[in-house]
């Protein structure tokens, strides 16, 4: 694998794949020593241009498992703060001899800027970019919402008939995008739900079902996965619903709304949460939550993703 850069990129093969060995990672981290050599010698370059918690030390636990050298950037405090572009940025890491870059922008587009620059020679890995693609988000939703619904045979399976609802902020969300996409891929059904302003304009391109209303996705659709996105007020610039209390009440997932739910049913969210929002302190604490889980499967997955983009292999990818 090239570069990692969008769900859309992966056929179905290459998404299984990904996850079995992504399996493969995870039972690595059930033994006492945690830690592989398959990246011993290789630099990954974490270039983070926006905030981020969850997908930095993630990708940097990943790494160092692989027992590969790493280097955190931020560009709070770096030259890109004085007006380094990234162009100037990717030579100065092309001369310094990196490996892989782990790049979240705040720009559309601008991981695949950076693969397809030749600037540097490295395999980029879009960690976040805007509102466009978060891929590996995507992949570890996949692989736990597998894990969960189709314990003891994960590997080699798709997501064959997995109906999931996705709810909230379509419009800004780079999950929701990745999402849909791969899986798709994976064969699961999908539906968004949102208030109509907080829905892209290129909905007909999207292999997803629309929705309005989660009264009706819950009480008709039938969901096996319900996922929770965060009202991403940073990227708005106008009134997209009347108020918080009015979109909790008409697209949080309550009490009520959880108690509707099949009981083999789970509740997702990629952080970070908007508690009493989009979701209940008790849906995101339940049973059926898989949030904590999709924090640990997140390391076991974006090891799989360093792991075929340094290893070597260039059987598929961008």
């Amino acid at each position: 694998m090239r570069h990692l850069l969008s769900t859309r990129d992966l056929d179905r093969a290459a998404a299984i794949r990904l996850l079995d060995i992504a399996e493969d990672m995870a039972d690595t981290q059930l033994r006492e020593v945690k830690k592989l050599p398959t990246l011993r010698g290789k630099t990954v370059v974490n270039l983070f241009f926006e905030d981020s918690t969850r997908t930095r030390i993630s990708f940097e636990a990943a790494a160092k498992r692989l027992s590969a050298d790493v280097i955190n950037f931020s560009a709070k405090g770096s030259s890109v703060s004085k007006g380094e572009s990234l162009k100037d940025t990717a030579q100065t890491l092309q001369a310094i001899g990196a490996d892989a870059v782990v790049i979240r922008h705040g720009a559309s587009g601008a991981p695949r800027t950076l693969a397809n620059s030749g600037w540097i020679d490295a395999g980029v890995l879009n960690a976040g970019d805007g509102t466009h693609e978060h891929p590996t988000q995507a992949l570890l939703d996949a692989f736990t919402i597998r894990r969960r619904l189709r314990p003891g045979a994960s590997r080699g399976a798709g997501l064959d008939g997995v109906k999931v609802t996705i709810v909230g902020d379509i419009l800004h969300s780079r999950v929701a995008r990745s999402n849909v996409w791969l899986l798709d891929t994976l064969g699961a059904e999908v539906t968004l739900v949102a208030p109509p302003t907080l829905l892209p304009v290129d909905l007909a391109a999207w292999p997803a079902r629309i929705l309005y209303d989660l009264d009706v996705a819950i009480d008709e659709g039938r969901p096996d996965v319900v996922m929770m996105l965060r009202i991403q007020t940073e990227r708005m610039r106008d009134a997209f619903f009347p108020n918080p209390r009015e979109y909790s009440r008409r697209w949080g997932l309550d009490d009520e709304r959880l108690a509707r739910l099949g009981p083999d049913s789970i509740v997702m969210h990629p952080g970070p949460m908007n508690r009493g929002l989009e979701i209940s302190s008790r849906a995101a604490d339940s049973a059926m939550s898989t949030v904590r889980e999709q924090v640990s499967n997140g390391v076991s997955v974006r090891m799989a993703a360093l792991y075929l983009l340094l290893s070597g292999n260039t059987e598929e990818g961008s």
